[in-house]
Order: structure tokens, then C-alpha cells, then sequence
């Protein structure tokens, strides 16, 4: 007889997520807010509770998906009639770079440090901050980034010029902090970091924000804004 239940409860269980994510509107995995993911999360465990649980009866199980969607929907609804309301639910968009330039207080807001903040940016592409002219941190985690103009440049094929040697940029500074794997991985070493960063007028690692080096275009680095600027 369990056997019977626990099947009848995953038929209707399936076909109630399906129903509600017709209602609900399709989403991919890439566009669930955080709100989304801690109610798909709660939603799952709720379901999965009740189908193996032996004191929770069929009626129980429909009472509670019936619950969730109505609250669901009730909650689009809201939404739809108060806009205001979609910020504080979803959150905002955040931008974390400005012509080149990481804010501070954007990075902290959303908890991201550089490495972070480089993979994103690799994934849209863009091996280096100083080709962003507009990054924006989007509520679902996902970045979007606007190139400066100088940055979309025309290739060395279009140009017909010879193959250049591809190079990745490498942090070696991230929020004050040495990055000593990095710098073992361009076999270069903390005095030579150093050394660089006094040719730049910077006298302590710990007041730069984040500094990469390639070989081609040399020392990129920003400095806490309580020390101003440098690039």
C-alpha cells in the first residue's frame, strides 16, 4: 500500500511542478533571482517531505502545493500591481566597474573579490578590466559588460598584420593583498613586485586594490580610494 501512495504522490507532485512552472513563467537556471533559488529549494524539500513522510497523508500533500502555488502566484500578482516591490524581492543591478575602474563599495555590497569578478568577465570574453568601460552585477549573479570603444578594435587579420603572441593578464594584487602562486606562475618574486610598484610611486602592497601584470602591456593597477588612484 505504500508503494501505491508514494507513487500516487510523485504523479501528482509532478504534474503540480509542471503546472506551476506554466503559471509561473519559464525560466532558465541562469535567470532564477536568489529569491527564485531559495523557493524552488524550499519547494523541493517541502514536496520531498511529503511523499515519503507515512503520517502525511495524499490530502496533505495536495493542501500543501495548493498553498505554494497560491502564495506563488499571489506574490506576481503583488509584484505586477506594486513595481516597487520587485527590488527589495529581487535585488538590483550593481555596477561594479566604470571606465576601467572597480568600485569599492559595489564589490563589498555584493561580497565579490577580483578573481570573481575575472571570471565573469572572462566568460563575457574580456581578459582585462581595463577594456570594461560598464560592468553590472545582475541580481542572478550573472555580469554584464559594456567594452570601451577602443577596446573593439579591428582585427590583425582584417588589419593584415602578422600573428601576435596571445598572453593572459595575471592578478597579482587582489584588495591588498600579494598573489604568490601568481607571481611563482610568471616566475617572478615579491622584491621584483615591488621594485615595479615603486617605479609607479606606490610605496606599500596593502594600499593597492588590485594590480595585474602581462607582459605586453606591463602594470595595470588600482589603488584604494583612501589613497586615490593610479593606473
Amino acid at each position: 500500500m505504500d508503494y501505491w501512495l508514494i507513487a500516487a504522490k510523485l504523479v501528482t507532485a509532478f504534474i503540480a511542478l509542471w503546472l506551476m512552472t506554466r503559471l509561473l513563467g519559464k525560466k532558465e537556471i541562469s535567470q532564477l533571482t536568489p529569491f527564485d533559488f531559495i523557493s524552488s529549494l524550499m519547494l523541493s524539500e517541502l514536496v520531498g517531505n511529503t511523499i515519503y513522510d507515512r503520517e502525511a497523508h495524499y490530502a496533505m500533500l495536495l493542501y500543501a502545493l495548493a498553498v505554494w502555488m497560491g502564495l506563488s502566484l499571489a506574490l506576481e500578482k503583488i509584484v505586477q500591481l506594486l513595481p516597487w516591490l520587485s527590488v527589495p524581492l529581487s535585488g538590483r543591478p550593481d555596477i561594479v566597474i566604470r571606465d576601467g575602474s572597480v568600485d569599492e563599495r559595489a564589490m563589498k555590497r555584493n561580497k565579490l573579490d577580483m578573481h570573481q569578478i575575472g571570471m565573469l568577465l572572462r566568460e563575457q570574453s574580456v581578459f582585462s578590466v581595463k577594456e570594461v568601460a560598464y560592468a553590472i552585477f545582475e541580481p542572478n549573479g550573472s555580469l554584464s559588460v559594456m567594452k570601451k570603444p577602443n577596446a573593439d578594435t579591428p582585427t590583425r587579420e582584417e588589419l593584415r598584420l602578422p600573428d601576435k603572441p596571445i598572453e593572459m593578464p595575471v592578478i597579482l594584487i587582489d584588495q591588498g593583498y600579494m598573489e604568490r602562486d601568481a607571481l611563482q606562475e610568471i616566475e617572478r618574486d615579491e622584491t621584483w613586485l615591488k621594485a615595479l610598484l615603486q617605479e609607479q610611486g606606490v610605496e606599500r602592497i596593502r594600499d593597492v586594490y588590485y594590480a595585474e601584470w602581462s607582459e605586453a602591456e606591463g602594470l595595470h593597477l588600482q589603488m584604494k580610494k583612501r589613497c586615490g588612484t593610479v593606473t
